[in-house]
Order: structure tokens, then C-alpha cells, then sequence
């Protein structure tokens, strides 16, 4: 065999080793899991997990009774998220969800939250683009429990406003 063949030949199989640990780290990647919901941050990743899994009963549970907008059923909270699915961002694969942090204030919390979404882009380009936003979150004074009372993003803005929706 030829030099030439042989550093083909290894180009090739390089690049077939490359492909197959992507595919590896790709499909052993462990999937997402509820967390406690006895803290502001295991309830905000709850509550989007949730919500990317359609469970939307589930997700609707995070919420406070409190907000102003507040959907009547899990039913009617549904439908908000089907009304609003381009502000929510759902079904969107491309994008991966992070609580980061939580600010505790007595009966009050603020959780971070790192969106990363994927795209194609050029040869120089990250392909990657990175928001944060906020969601706030209080204790209920009765069950003790932490519910969602406003986010930045994955909320229906009709929930701020009850004249809003429907």
C-alpha cells in the first residue's frame, strides 16, 4: 500500500470514529428527571420540564392561584399554552433549558434560567445563542409549597392580565 493510501484510509477511519462517538454521546445522554419540588428551583425546572413534556396538567399544578390570569382548569391552562405556543417556545428540540440560581427573600424567590438554543451556522460561528430570564416564584402561606407567580419566558402573558385571555 502507498503512503497516500494509508493516510486516506486514516482520514476515513477517523472521521467514522468521530461520527460514532457522537452518535454514542448522543443517544446515552441520560433524560431529563423531576426534581423535589420542596425548593423555587426544583419547582421553575418542574414546572418546564413539564411544559416541554407536555404534561400539562402537571405544569399548570406549579402555578400560583394568585396571578391575576389565573387559567380556571387545567383545561383552560391548556389552551393558554396552545394560544400562546410561539411565546412559550414549545416542541422546540433545538433548545435546552438550565436553572442556574435561586434568591431566597423570606416567602419569595427568584430563579434563573439559561436558554440555549442550537442552529446551523457559518464555519466561524458559535451556532449557539444564550438568554437568561427570570421567574418568580412565593410560598404559599398555607401548604408551604413554592408556585410560580411570574416568569419571563414560557408564560402566557394573558396570565398577568386576566382581561387579556379569553
Amino acid at each position: 500500500m502507498k503512503n497516500t493510501d494509508k493516510f486516506l484510509v486514516g482520514i476515513v477511519v477517523g472521521v467514522v470514529v468521530l461520527v460514532a462517538t457522537a452518535f454514542a454521546v448522543a443517544l446515552l445522554r441520560p433524560k431529563p428527571t423531576y426534581q423535589l419540588e420542596d425548593t423555587p428551583k426544583g419547582v421553575a425546572h418542574n414546572y418546564l420540564l413539564a411544559l416541554q413534556q407536555e404534561d400539562y396538567k402537571r405544569a399548570y399544578g406549579y402555578l400560583s392561584p394568585t396571578i391575576e390570569g389565573y387559567p380556571t382548569s387545567a383545561e383552560a391552562f391548556e389552551q393558554d399554552v396552545r394560544d400562546y405556543s410561539q411565546n412559550l417556545r414549545l416542541g422546540d428540540t433545538s433548545t435546552m433549558l438550565e436553572v442556574v440560581s435561586a434568591r431566597l427573600s423570606g416567602e419569595w424567590a427568584a430563579v434563573t434560567v439559561r436558554e440555549t438554543s442550537f442552529y446551523q451556522g457559518g464555519l466561524f460561528d458559535s451556532s449557539q445563542n444564550v438568554n437568561t430570564f427570570e421567574m418568580q416564584l412565593r410560598r404559599d402561606s398555607q401548604s408551604g409549597a413554592w408556585r410560580i407567580i411570574k416568569s419571563g419566558s414560557y408564560w402566557a402573558s394573558c396570565w398577568n392580565d386576566k382581561a387579556v385571555c379569553r
